[in-house]
């Protein structure tokens, strides 16, 4: 449950057409659950199903250091507490937990092209080569409201910005991807300037010296958030290269994310794009 479908619940009350003794067991059954804590026990995790009406957004699963069967467990019990009316994200999962995942939700999305981590890779793992751990999202896509446009710099960029993506429309934004414009050949940026505008905000998405935030930055006045991958040579450091050069970029209005953070900069533009929509709708 969301704010909007909370609030949608409470006037159904005020005018009638909900009994409250009903309402309460919907929120008890819920994001509140039958005891009123706002989470659920699991004995390995609490399972937060009250962030939904907190925030607008739901919780996610980081699939790094868990079992496949504790991720399918929590899952589970968000599915259970959103009504299943609500996308559950599940980050970071290996192999073996998309392999549960999939057998459990046969409908689930997975990000293209990834090639997961076996666990005993996961750890500390840069996002390079075929060290790529999967995104999933179990249950349908909300109606997006807003547009985010992800940047890929380069090919090897992809794992980071599909999270991005995936993410983005999870939390109920409208995503459009632009792939492999990375400095090296700046016409190729220029050819996707008419994406770059439409957006409500922009995510950049870059490793080796990081630059693309800047060039975008200089070209468009939409919100962007920046994100340096660990993709380079030796020298740049496992990504800190392009962190330092995003952080230091002489293009105003950039924000930065962590290295290899695609989730936090699409739950980030999800929120931009869904405010700005919702802004301009009440205009």
């Amino acid at each position: 449950m969301d704010p909007e479908s909370l609030r949608n619940l409470l006037k159904a009350v005020s005018t009638g057409q909900v009994d409250p003794e009903a309402a309460a067991a919907e929120l008890a059954a819920g994001p509140l659950g039958a005891d009123g804590s706002g989470f659920r026990d699991l004995g390995y995790a609490r399972v937060d199903t009250h962030r939904g009406i907190r925030t607008g957004d739901p919780e996610v699963v980081f699939g790094a250091g868990k079992t496949a069967a504790e991720t399918v467990g929590i899952v589970e019990a968000l599915r259970r507490a959103s009504g299943v009316t609500r996308p559950t994200l599940v980050t970071r999962a290996d192999h073996v937990t998309v392999a549960a995942l999939r057998e459990r939700w046969p409908d689930a999305q997975v990000s293209s092209g990834a090639e997961p981590l076996t666990t005993n890779q996961l750890a500390g793992s840069p996002l390079t080569g075929d060290r790529r751990p999967a995104t999933v999202v179990v249950g349908p896509l909300p109606e997006p409201r807003g547009l985010v446009v992800v940047v890929a710099a380069g090919t090897s960029d992809a794992p980071v910005a599909e999270e991005t993506a995936m993410t983005a429309a999870a939390a109920g934004a409208g995503v459009e991807m632009v792939r492999d414009v990375g400095v090296a050949g700046l016409h190729r940026v220029l050819a996707a300037r008419p994406a770059l505008e439409r957006a409500d905000c922009l995510v950049v998405v870059a490793g080796m010296e990081g630059a693309l935030p800047s060039v975008i930055g200089g070209l468009v006045g939409t919100p962007l958030v920046a994100v340096p991958t660990s993709v380079g040579y030796g020298a740049s450091f496992g990504g800190l290269s392009a962190l330092l050069g995003m952080l230091t970029s002489c293009a105003p209005g950039i924000v930065v994310c962590n290295i290899d953070n695609g989730f936090g900069a699409g739950l980030f533009a999800a929120r931009v794009a869904r405010l700005a929509r919702s802004e301009s709708t009440h205009r």
